[in-house]
């Protein structure tokens, strides 16, 4: 399946692209995760396991178990604190 996903803040800079089309077959987010670790470089580092991360699933906050679906727009992006 093709989805689109989007980086942002330090990912995006670490990555150094803000989105790309991506053909999976992964099922959920968590195996998206470890397929776009598996291509080493700059996505190892910027999505390692270990790092917190936030990841939104055509918007909406997710979680890893989330199944991935054609089309789906997947976000990665670092907490964001404020105030």
């Amino acid at each position: 399946m093709r989805i689109t996903v989007k980086y942002f803040a330090s990912i995006r800079e670490a990555i150094g692209q803000g989105s790309e089309q991506v053909d999976t077959s992964s099922p959920n987010l968590a195996a998206l995760r470890d397929e776009l670790i598996a291509r080493g470089g700059p996505h190892a580092l910027a999505l390692a396991r270990g790092k917190t991360l936030r990841v939104a699933q055509n918007q909406v906050m997710a979680k890893e178990a989330a199944s991935l679906h054609q089309g789906d727009e997947i976000a990665f992006f670092p907490p964001v604190t404020g105030g």
